[in-house]
């Protein structure tokens, strides 16, 4: 599948890309390549295959959750810069400003 130099820079525009016309062209032959590839994944014959996630056997290293007691509030809030009674306080991220 080629896709034309509008295509991308209409993704590009998506995207919130600013690219030059050398850069568009770039991407036009890039992203096609992509897409052709998918492409003949797509034709592969996968029926009777059975799904997978991994090809390997994957070990989680993320430690297994267990429930324990919460640090003491006092001891977090110590740590915060600013604090209003029991909250640690921030500055307004949306607003007026």
């Amino acid at each position: 599948m080629k896709l034309t130099t509008e295509e991308v820079r209409h993704v590009a525009a998506l995207a919130r890309l600013g690219m030059t016309d050398a850069e568009l062209e770039l991407m036009r032959d890039q992203l096609s390549h992509i897409l052709e590839s998918f492409d003949a994944l797509g034709q592969v014959d996968t029926d009777g295959v059975e799904p997978t996630r991994h090809s390997i056997d994957v070990d989680s290293v993320m430690r297994d959750d267990k429930v324990r007691d919460s640090l003491p509030r006092e001891d977090v809030l110590s740590n915060a810069p600013l604090r209003e009674g029991d909250f640690v306080r921030v500055r307004a991220v949306l607003g007026d400003h």
